[in-house]
């Protein structure tokens, strides 16, 4: 199989070196003086340090259309906020198309009325001829590129799409399921990042470990509430995309997201923290999207509205967790539908 990798971050660079184990793979990066680099040291000092690309991998800049020339698949590993230019400019391609964002795109104005769009929608808007899907689930790009057991989902309502991402990743140390609930699939994606915040504050105020499973258990609640108004299925909360990525987003050290709540608890500006990672942690532009959709929707979420306080200044990482634990009690419910979804329990 012929591949093309759009973006040499961390994400790209992984899933690029994973498959050109296999595969011919091309790594295409925006900025040629970073290909350039990549090209001559066989590493990506700025994202994957110490990591040794394959020297069958090719990294290239400059003409996209000629990087991916034939490619039977092409992965886009761009940020959020990028995507939309990519399947524009992918629009007509013969090739499976696939991206590894995880998040919402920012509004495209700032009208009240106007919120960011899930991946999904951004490619129905714009290039609803492409077959398409995402890539997605429980995974660190450090560990994807030493080759650490991982498990994703393929999601897409092309099996086309599904089977050339199976092809392309599957093998002894990287596990890819198949799943048709792409709207599910990125839901868990994008809010997963928001309550890895919640719970980086959580962690930073030293709350303890039960505080940190409330959150997690209740997250997913808030998760699963949302997706549903969406059109998701209730079962992909409960599999490798929903609580599989929660938990680790929520937990891993490597967690962008986890990580500007430990800095924001510690007394941090928003803006001291975001500047520190070196990387994008999506949740941070995400937030005030999901909030506002929830709302939109008639869905509460206590946990993201903490959040989207807590970034906006409006409370102290203190008062944040203070408005989480003084609501009133109420019974713990299933969401509508999960319960039908579910599979019966033995007594």
């Amino acid at each position: 199989m012929k591949i093309c990798v759009h973006g040499a971050g961390a994400w790209g660079t992984a899933v690029a070196v994973n498959a050109a184990a296999r595969h011919e793979v091309t790594l295409w990066a925006r900025d040629a003086a970073q290909a350039d680099a990549m090209s001559a040291a066989r590493e990506n000092t700025r994202y994957l340090p110490g990591l040794a690309l394959p020297a069958s991998l090719a990294v290239r800049a400059g003409d996209i259309a000629l990087a991916q020339a034939g490619a039977d698949l092409v992965i886009v590993a761009t940020p959020m906020a990028a995507l939309r230019e990519q399947l524009v400019a992918l629009r007509g391609t013969a090739a499976q198309v696939a991206w590894l964002c995880k998040g919402v795109e920012p509004a495209l104005d700032t009208s009240p009325a106007s919120f960011g769009l899930l991946a999904h929608e951004i490619w129905a808007q714009v290039a609803p001829d492409l077959r398409a899907g995402v890539l997605s689930g429980p995974s660190f790009a450090q560990e994807v590129a030493e080759g650490r057991p991982t498990a994703l989902v393929a999601a897409s309502p092309h099996a086309s799409v599904r089977d050339a991402l199976v092809d392309a990743f599957h093998g002894p140390a990287l596990r890819v399921y198949a799943n048709e609930d792409i709207v599910g699939v990125e839901v868990g994606g994008a809010v997963k990042n928001v309550l890895a915040i919640a719970t980086g504050l959580c962690d930073g105020l030293a709350l303890g470990l039960n505080a940190r499973a409330a959150l997690i258990t209740r997250g997913l609640a808030e998760m699963t509430r949302f997706g549903l108004a969406l059109g998701a299925r209730a079962e992909t909360f409960m599999g490798l995309s929903g609580l599989g990525d929660l938990v680790l987003t929520s937990t891993g050290d490597l967690s962008r997201n986890r990580k500007v709540g430990l800095l924001l608890a510690q007394g941090r500006t928003l803006a001291q923290a975001v500047d520190s990672l070196g990387h994008v942690a999506e949740g941070v532009y995400c937030a005030r999207t999901v909030v506002q959709r929830a709302r939109g929707l008639g869905i509460e979420m206590p946990i993201a509205e903490g959040v989207v306080a807590l970034l906006d200044g409006r409370v102290s990482p203190q008062d944040a967790v203070a408005a989480l634990t003084g609501r009133d009690p109420v019974p713990e419910s299933v969401p509508p539908g999960a319960a039908a979804a579910s599979p019966r329990q033995s007594p």
